[in-house]
């Protein structure tokens, strides 16, 4: 889904454990992905990480307390898929974390595994090393 500015957003789940990064990999693909996904019509940040999470990882996100981490952006004309912008989210969450629907995989990156995710989510994790976050 497109904000008014036409460049299409993903809500996007940052968890980090023991300087780890959880990532997923949806059927078909070789990349693997923070999770997350497009806002439907009308829902909030908080509805869509909820909603996404629970399809892709069937674990129940708390949007009470969640916290903005970063807006990442690539531009127009970016050989991968410009432009495209994700927010990101920490959140609590119950549940085990259970691919599903998608979801082929999930795994727990380090920053030396940043050349095997999107362009996108490797500013994240820059952003995630070097605040000292991503082993």
């Amino acid at each position: 889904m497109a904000n008014g500015n036409r460049v299409p957003e993903k809500v996007a789940w940052v968890l980090v454990r023991d300087g780890l990064v959880l990532v997923t990999r949806s059927h078909g693909r070789d990349r693997f992905y923070l999770p997350g996904g497009h806002r439907e019509p009308g829902e909030s940040d908080g509805e869509t990480l909820v909603r996404e999470i629970d399809e892709e990882l069937q674990a129940a996100v708390d949007p009470r307390s969640m916290v903005h981490v970063g807006t990442f952006e690539i531009g127009e004309g970016h050989p991968e898929h410009g432009p495209f912008r994700m927010i990101c989210y920490t959140a609590d969450h119950r549940g085990e974390l259970t691919p599903a629907r998608e979801v082929a995989e999930k795994a727990w990156f380090r920053y030396a595994d940043r050349d095997r995710v999107s362009v996108v989510d490797g500013l994240v994790f820059d952003s995630l090393h070097e605040a000292g976050r991503l082993l």
